[in-house]
């Protein structure tokens, strides 16, 4: 059962909210990073990805870029622009993009859980990234970057938060990107015994991004004995009905020397494909192939469809066990330099541009994995394909700070 506990947080003065909160550190570059804080020193970016404060073209991974990320994190809660609440709390967290809302719950869950599997991943980690998490997390002895957990929805938490949100909030602004993100307060004693009662009766909770955040949270608890709050790590949790995926779509450097005609002939022996497609795909084991400067829609053959195995049936399985690997040679997807990834939020568009540049010879548009499918994978032991999920909105940095 799940375990979640307030705590006090750290949190941006309200009418500062807009100029400190900002995108996770591992959506965008050094490069990327440095514009976007240009001329704004309470950006949390100084803290997330704190090279930017130094000579380009330094290592983000070198003691010095650490320990300039602690000195910004101080500075910010020194001038009085983020402050620590005075007691333990939940949270809720609102996103609105678009027309699509999610509300989570900021709660402190447990790293026990995880290591002993009632918190499921879905995918693996690389020993470097969790390290260079950890290190983020000891210069500030903070967590600032939530893991986003998601559950099987609840009706009686789904009216509770229902009837919360109908409040004033605590803090609500809207970012650059034009996401509307609003966070109420949950501090009274009644409030916060629902909820631990509530999730005490949800047997798992299931990683939806934020691995290496997650992972790096459990090495500081061991390597700490569990000392001071490092036994809990900062996550917002979402009913698993209110996700939205995107897809996360391929471009590929070369065509392995297939001449096009005979590239299309072999791919007919796997797709049904339609001339006239698209690069919106309608529905899973569907695709958009765009090559020679237009869109053909392939559907899977169904008699290559030949299992119920959660992880082999996903688009993204299919598309490197009968396409990427056999045809492309692209046998390793996560080493391969002939591949890359583009996130869903850009787009049919951002492919056509890749591939009209003659960057990349084509690209596959994938259809969103679903959250029912990430969940029945976790809940096997399974481990997905690279690049199976693109989740939007992305949770700020900074809303909420965890100190351990």
């Amino acid at each position: 059962m799940a375990t979640l506990k307030p705590f006090a947080a750290l949190r941006p003065k309200p009418e500062l909210a807009a100029q400190i909160c900002e995108l996770p550190y591992d959506v965008m570059s050094s490069d990327e990073a440095r514009t976007t804080a240009a001329g704004n020193p309470l950006s949390f970016l100084h803290v997330s990805k704190p090279e930017i404060d130094l000579p380009p073209g330094t290592d983000p991974c070198v003691p010095e870029v650490y320990a300039k990320g602690g000195e910004n994190f101080q500075k910010l809660i020194q001038d009085g622009a983020l402050k620590q609440d005075s007691q333990p709390c939940f949270y809720l967290y609102r996103q609105v993009m678009g027309k699509h809302s999610q509300v989570g719950l900021v709660a402190a869950a447990s790293c026990e859980e995880y290591l002993g599997g009632i918190i499921k991943k879905h995918e693996l980690t690389r020993p470097d990234k969790e390290d260079d998490r950890v290190r983020h997390v000891e210069a500030l002895n903070s967590q600032t970057g939530p893991v986003f957990l998601t559950y099987r929805a609840s009706a009686e938490l789904d009216k509770f938060v229902a009837k919360k949100i109908s409040k004033k909030s605590d803090a609500d602004f809207t970012a650059r990107d034009g996401v509307r993100h609003t966070a109420w307060v949950i501090a009274d004693e009644d409030g916060i015994k629902f909820i631990k009662t509530q999730f005490s009766a949800i047997p798992f909770l299931y990683i939806a991004d934020g691995h290496h955040r997650c992972a790096a949270a459990a090495r500081v608890f061991q390597s700490r004995q569990g000392a001071g709050h490092s036994g809990q790590f900062l996550a917002v949790i979402f009913p698993h009905n209110q996700m939205q995926i995107l897809p996360y779509n391929r471009v590929l450097k070369d065509l392995n020397d297939w001449p096009s005609e005979q590239l299309l002939e072999i791919l007919g022996k796997v797709f049904v494909a339609d001339p006239q497609g698209t690069g919106v795909p309608a529905h899973k084991h569907e695709l958009g192939f765009y090559f020679q400067g237009k869109w053909r829609t392939l559907a899977f053959r169904k008699k290559l469809i030949t299992t119920d195995n959660p992880i082999d049936s996903l688009d993204v399985s299919l598309l490197q066990q009968l396409v990427l690997g056999p045809i492309f040679r692209i046998d390793d997807p996560r080493t391969s330099q002939r591949i890359n990834y583009v996130g869903g939020i850009r787009g049919p568009a951002e492919l056509e541009k890749l591939v009209n540049s003659g960057e990349y010879a084509c690209a596959f548009s994938m259809f969103p994995t679903g959250i029912e499918d990430l969940m029945a994978i976790a809940d096997t032991g399974g481990i997905m394909p690279p690049k199976s999920t693109w989740f939007e909105p992305k949770l700020r940095d900074a809303m909420f700070c965890h100190m351990i």
